[in-house]
């Protein structure tokens, strides 16, 4: 049985529905297998009094040759209403484009059928093909746009029928009270999303079958189409390889993801070539280097300096024992009650900058030199008014911060407030606050 589940972005549709009233079209972008086409036609199914939903993967040409001549808009509503046998009414219907990186011309006509007005357009999108589709064909600037990732910890709750968990920690979080007793169970509450994460055929296995190498498979399924996209798009294999060792190059303490030593001999273009479709793929998070900390991070970012985290963790965890053809119950259940003996910093920092990018903030962090062998390391910063919050995480219980003094000596000028995120309960050492993993969606 495939499950619908709540999705926050569902709340984000009907307030662009209710404020926009047909003034543009609305653009839902994504990795693959995010769950775009099912919030789509789940809002149009409840929130219009009907719809057509026309799914460019598969649609003939003949639907996608309506869109190559908008002379006469009459003609193209009626055919759509007659090939997709559905009634559309005047203000009161939706027609969605699905994948509308498979049909440019469809993507160029939403310019003037939000200017005819009489019905709601919304798009999905996934992958680069849409840049890669559309370079000969105006964008509509009637196109509002925003990114569906993989579901938050708050959403995987609500998947598993808690309604809760997420609004008391952050009760917790706002009057700064540590959990106690509680704190054991939502750490395991935690690793869970860590493990699972949050694509819906994944979160969707786990309920069916409660079992871990289930969860694995649908995982790996998920990958394997990643692989097959990033092969159309450079049949090298070279671009799949720069996401396949996004766990090797975060476990490494050198600070940044090196591309050179993944993929050898490359040229300067199109190494930037490569980034940017993986980017714009929405299977990864860029966090680069802010050379001078400051408000305004966008301006001081280094764009050759980087680190590249999994969109999604539960894919992440998956990828980093890729050298088995599945990953091991076992496995899973030592993560699961923390008796793994890895080093799992690497997936704590991943987790945080999901989180961090679900909450809609740009990922930013800062090295700078210790002494002749060793560096600082500020692993996230946050712009929040004119003041930065500095971030330090840590997969363990520990609780130095030696690189947080420095940096707050360093910039005090611009220092709000500063934060280590860590495994044990919420605290206060002097000027920093040391707050459990699940709470850094408050920050």
């Amino acid at each position: 049985m495939e499950r619908i589940f709540r999705r926050k972005l569902y709340y984000r549709l009907l307030e662009w529905k209710r404020v926009q009233n047909g003034k543009t079209a609305i653009l839902i972008e994504g990795a693959r297998r995010v769950g775009k086409s099912t919030l789509v036609e789940q809002f149009a199914k409840n929130e219009y009094e009907s719809y057509i939903l026309i799914d460019f993967n598969e649609a003939s040409n003949e639907v996608k040759s309506l869109f190559g001549n908008l002379m006469d808009k009459d003609y193209i509503f009626l055919q759509l209403q007659a090939l997709y046998n559905v009634v559309l009414k005047e203000r009161k219907s939706v027609i969605v484009f699905d994948e509308v990186q498979n049909c440019p011309l469809a993507r160029q006509a939403i310019k003037y059928l939000v200017k005819d007005g009489r019905y709601d357009y919304i798009e999905t999108g996934s992958l680069i093909s849409i840049k890669k589709n559309t370079k000969d064909i105006t964008l509509p600037s009637e196109e509002e746009r925003i990114t569906l990732y993989p579901m938050d910890y708050e959403e995987f709750r609500w998947a598993l029928g808690d309604e809760t968990s997420v609004p008391l920690l952050r009760t917790f979080y706002e009057n700064k009270l540590p959990l106690d007793k509680a704190h054991r169970d939502k750490m395991r509450d935690f690793r869970l999303y860590m493990l699972v994460g949050g694509m819906p055929q994944a979160v969707n296995a786990y309920l069916e079958t409660n079992n871990f190498s289930m969860v694995d498979l649908a995982k790996r399924g998920i990958i394997k189409i990643y692989q097959d996209d990033f092969q159309k798009l450079d049949p090298t294999g070279r671009l799949e390889t720069l996401f396949m060792e996004i766990p090797s190059q975060l476990s490494q303490t050198n600070n940044r993801y090196k591309p050179y030593a993944v993929l050898g001999e490359v040229g300067e273009d199109k190494l930037m070539e490569f980034m940017r479709d993986l980017e714009d793929s929405k299977t990864t998070l860029f966090s680069y280097h802010s050379n001078d900390p400051n408000v305004g991070m966008s301006l001081t970012k280094n764009i050759s300096k980087y680190k590249i985290f999994c969109a999604d963790t539960g894919l992440f965890v998956t990828l980093a024992f890729w050298d088995k053809d599945h990953t091991e119950n076992v496995i899973y259940q030592k993560l699961l009650n923390d008796k793994l003996s890895t080093n799992l910093g690497y997936v704590y920092e991943n987790v945080i900058a999901q989180m961090l990018a679900a909450s809609g903030n740009k990922l930013f962090y800062y090295t700078w030199p210790k002494d002749a062998t060793h560096n600082y390391e500020i692993d996230f910063l946050l712009s929040r008014g004119s003041k930065i919050y500095p971030i330090e995480v840590k997969s363990s219980g520990y609780n130095t911060h030696a690189s947080l003094d420095a940096f707050c000596e360093k910039f005090s000028h611009i220092v709000d407030r500063r934060y280590l995120i860590y495994t044990k309960d919420l605290r206060k050492d002097r000027e920093t606050l040391l707050l459990p993993v699940y709470m850094s969606p408050f920050l």
